[in-house]
């Protein structure tokens, strides 16, 4: 799927690019030129990048199910 459509980049580009030891925007731009355009696709870029890094999610608090009973 295209990410940057200014400079026909693909979410494949991105992770290609991340493989090979491009891991921040900075590199990205520099590297694919994605967000050097008009910049709306740094948002996406930079989730696709995190992708495969540290989960950043937040913890989640579970309920403890009790039986049924009749």
């Amino acid at each position: 799927m295209y990410i940057c459509i200014c400079n026909s980049v693909t979410d494949s580009d991105i992770r290609e690019a991340a493989a090979g030891g491009a891991r921040s925007l900075d590199a990205i731009q520099e590297q694919l030129g994605v967000a050097s355009c008009c910049g709306s696709c740094a948002c996406a870029a930079e989730q696709i990048l995190n992708e495969d890094g540290p989960c950043r999610g937040v913890a989640v608090q579970r309920a403890m199910l009790a039986p049924l009973t009749d």
